[in-house]
């Protein structure tokens, strides 16, 4: 029976992350972005203006609300989201995306990234879009929320309880088990720390911050995310610096495998092909959490009036996440000498699994190691905070809202377990339901996409033509009342 049940499992992930759910998740970003104008591309320097420059010239994008307010700042819901999506996937998941795909796959999941920007701006503007005020006066907001009454009727609300749902159980795998499992074993590798003293440490932080509530985790969120973030980008940037004539090279091998003018791990040249976008999809599409509505949950609790406005924040996620921090990992693997531009083989005496450490290794010595289970700490623990966030969500939208503090209570308690505790089947769960939350979300998506349009065209009108057309900033006053 566990092995039926197994099979059948990696059935069902074979499928929702196979040629259908990556060709769902490519085809909606594809959609979006002719829809939009190709606004990722063509409002580059717009977005990047009201994302990365407002957060070095407007203070208010930084400034924490009222004790009293439940929404979070600009600033805090975009590193509450990126403490989920930048997690051990960008270093360990991009190095076995070359190491499987070759280098060519880097190019495939820049691609996915790119048109996943406007995936997420998409889920943002809706979440923003139909958001609603709860009975303590805080945001409610998600793909249950747009789903049930962008789409409405049965369907929507259908669909909104099963992405709550899979929302719900991803949470205990990918933001819990299976992150708790890769600090403690880590940790142990690098420090020697026992497995049990890691999981029994972080469940006792975790409850001070968890069982604080949204703002206190987003208070965590964003002082670790920008420190974590910066401490792998400077060390990423050192390793390269110092390989930096092979960087051409790397670029090269990047382009050429891309469109299977290299051989993944020395195979034939189609095959290599189609590995090398397989990988490239399913790293980007991993990475950023794109499309599957996640992160919406938190940016819909911004104190943001606009939705295009927290749209370009949910582009700047994606554009943080996999062009930047992605690249980098690509670039210290495809550097170090470590793995054959040529044919894609792991050179002799590299293990595929441990490249960015060694990478590492061989520009700072012993302390390689150290420092990249450090960022692996870093990236995991975040990851588990913001899961935390979208898990409580979901069951609250299932079960009300009395039901958070019992969730915040068996995540916490589920901690110790994560660090001591096999989690093959754990992972290809979280996998799975990974992969079954982007279903009804893309739907929605897809369903709403001239809403999206719409709301992009009304705000662009007003605040560069000077339109005088009435704002687009809520589904309907009875949105905004609690319900």
């Amino acid at each position: 029976m566990p092995e039926q049940f197994m099979r059948g499992i990696e059935a069902l992930n074979g499928i929702v992350w196979g040629p259908m759910g990556l060709g769902l998740l490519f085809g909606t970003g594809l959609l979006l972005t002719v829809r939009t104008g190709g606004f990722q591309l063509r409002r580059w320097g717009y977005w990047m203006r009201h994302t990365l420059g407002a957060i070095l010239t407007d203070r208010s994008v930084t400034a924490h609300t009222a004790r009293e307010e439940q929404a979070i700042s600009q600033f805090q819901s975009l590193c509450t989201a990126l403490a989920s999506t930048i997690g051990t996937g960008n270093l360990v998941g991009v190095a076995t995306a070359i190491l499987s795909g070759g280098a060519g796959a880097v190019f495939w999941m820049w691609v996915m990234a790119l048109l996943g920007m406007m995936t997420s701006y998409a889920e943002n503007v809706l979440g923003i879009y139909y958001r609603r005020k709860d009975p303590a006066g805080g945001w409610r907001g998600g793909p249950m929320y747009y789903l049930r009454d962008g789409l409405g009727g049965k369907p929507g609300r259908g669909l909104a309880v099963l992405f709550a749902a899979f929302c719900a159980l991803a949470s205990f795998g990918i933001g819990n088990l299976s992150q708790l499992n890769s600090i403690a074993g880590n940790l142990k590798a690098a420090f020697g720390v026992p497995e049990s003293v890691t999981g029994a440490v972080l469940a006792a932080v975790s409850a001070v911050i968890l069982l604080g509530g949204l703002k206190r985790v987003a208070a965590v969120a964003e002082r670790l995310v920008p420190a974590m973030a910066l401490l792998y980008i400077v060390g990423a940037l050192t390793v390269v610096g110092v390989h930096i004539t092979a960087v051409p090279a790397a670029l090269a091998a990047i382009v050429k495998g891309a469109f299977g003018l290299r051989a993944a791990g020395g195979g034939i040249v189609g095959y290599g092909l189609s590995r090398a976008v397989t990988w490239g999809f399913k790293r980007g599409a991993f990475s950023n959490e794109a499309g599957l509505g996640s992160s919406v949950m938190v940016h819909a609790a911004s104190n943001v009036k606009e939705p295009v406005q927290q749209g370009m924040w949910g582009i700047f996620e994606v554009f943080a996440d996999t062009m930047v921090v992605c690249t980098l990992t690509a670039l210290v693997v495809l550097t170090s000498g470590f793995v054959d531009l040529d044919t894609g083989r792991i050179a002799a005496g590299a293990a595929g699994s441990a490249l960015v450490g060694q990478a590492f290794d061989a520009v700072f010595g012993t302390l390689g190691s150290k420092l990249i289970a450090v960022c692996i700490l870093l990236f995991a623990y975040s990851t588990t905070l913001g899961w935390s966030c979208y898990g409580c969500k979901a069951v609250e939208y299932l079960f009300g809202a009395g039901a958070g503090a019992g969730y915040r209570v068996l995540f916490v308690a589920l901690m110790p377990v994560g660090a001591v505790m096999r989690l093959d089947l754990a992972w290809t769960l979280s996998d799975t339901f990974n992969g079954l939350m982007m279903l009804p979300n893309l739907i929605g998506v897809i369903a709403l996409s001239g809403t999206v349009v719409r709301i992009t065209q009304n705000y662009l009108a007003r605040k560069l033509h000077d339109s005088a057309a009435p704002p687009l900033l809520s589904a309907g006053e009875t949105m905004r009342k609690p319900f």
